[in-house]
């Protein structure tokens, strides 16, 4: 595997190597810069890498100087944990890697290369700017996943735009003769009951989700803003008794000693063994998801989470719980209401039917 170094990055690691040279396979290069996130930093805090061939974008957040040192294990770890967060049939990642072998470093000598990780790193930081305050010391080594869906190539002739993430899985699968997608996946049936009608998705998803993720999914596929504390709730399948709550944060444990963390934690690791559990959000409007396990898929080889199908819309966050939602719901049935305009006015582009693309069954990237 050759990656080329930006001047800065290769001046960072005290080391001058020689010029990048053509590789036999373009799919086995990469370019990469370490750049800074925050205006208020002193130094850079991301390594971002491009992929010469399909533009897939890797970046680890979170690097100081002296992680330099063990760079080359960093980036490989990058890579490969990239593609797996993306869902990648494991044993495709395997074999690339392998083939890939070990990592040589060059100099960059390419201006194509160099404005290609350069705006791979903005998009990076963008994400890490809505996802992170930038006062916790977090390290992520997938932050480059958003990069991946996000149209490139696109300033000339739109037709020759596409995808990073849909080029590295085709040029992967040519490569490898593996197939793109492999993994344990769960069916789960999500309902949120809002009295006058409910609101149901259904989903694929993949038996390692983290709840993070699982967290985020829900978000997406129900319109909500993510505004509000949230927690997973396991039930005892016969009488509905509470056997396990997993909630977000550290400061959550405070008001519930019999919590769980769920960093790290993986539906796989509840299901199936338990079939029902309740996503809650937002404490105060106490919008409850029920779901329910449908099935177990051992061989699932399409992409995912997937959006099988959607039915009824969502409220607005803020609404005042299920009581403010029929309330809600029912001026903005009636244009003649006094409170329509002020209400249409408060809920801005919300509409009273789901959108035609909300509908249609999708692939959901969280």
């Amino acid at each position: 595997m050759q990656i080329a170094l930006t001047k800065k990055l290769a001046d960072a690691m005290g080391v001058n190597f020689p010029s990048a040279c053509e590789a036999e396979n373009p799919l086995f290069s990469w370019t990469a810069n370490w750049t800074k996130v925050w205006d208020n930093r002193r130094t850079e805090d991301m390594l971002v890498l491009v992929n010469n061939a399909t533009r897939f974008t890797v970046a680890i957040y979170q690097v100081k100087r002296k992680d330099l040192k063990n760079v080359a294990e960093m980036m490989k770890g990058a890579i490969s944990n990239t593609l797996l967060y993306m869902n990648l049939n494991p044993e495709l990642v395997e074999e690339y890697m392998r083939l890939a072998g070990e990592v040589e470093f060059s100099q960059n000598r390419s201006r194509q290369t160099a404005a290609w990780v350069t705006k791979a790193g903005m998009d990076c930081a963008f994400y890490i700017g809505r996802e992170y305050n930038g006062i916790a010391k977090i390290f992520s080594d997938t932050v480059g996943v958003s990069a991946n869906y996000r149209y490139v190539n696109c300033s000339g002739n739109v037709n020759e735009g596409f995808t990073p993430y849909q080029a590295m899985i085709s040029a992967l699968s040519e490569l490898t003769g593996k197939q793109a997608y492999k993994c344990r996946a769960f069916e789960l049936l999500v309902t949120l009951d809002l009295e006058v009608y409910k609101a149901v998705r259904r989903v694929i998803v993949p038996a390692n989700l983290e709840f993070v993720r699982l967290h985020k999914l829900l978000q997406s596929v129900f319109g909500w803003q993510n505004y509000h504390l949230y927690d997973f709730t396991f039930f005892d399948g016969k009488n509905r008794t509470p056997v396990a709550r997993i909630v977000p944060f550290e400061d959550d444990l405070e008001f519930d000693e019999n919590a769980t963390l769920m960093k790290g934690l993986t539906l796989s690791e509840y299901l199936p063994e338990h079939k029902h559990m309740l996503y809650t959000y937002d404490m105060g409007d106490n919008w409850e998801h029920e779901i329910q396990l449908v099935r177990v898929i051992e061989d699932h080889d399409k992409e995912s989470p997937f959006l099988i199908e959607a039915s009824g819309q969502t409220p607005p966050d803020d609404v005042g719980g299920v009581g403010g939602f029929v309330n809600f719901r029912e001026i903005m049935l009636n244009p003649s209401h006094p409170e329509y305009e002020e209400m249409k006015q408060w809920a801005k582009y919300w509409t009273v039917e789901l959108s035609e693309w909300r509908i249609r069954p999708q692939v959901i990237h969280v």
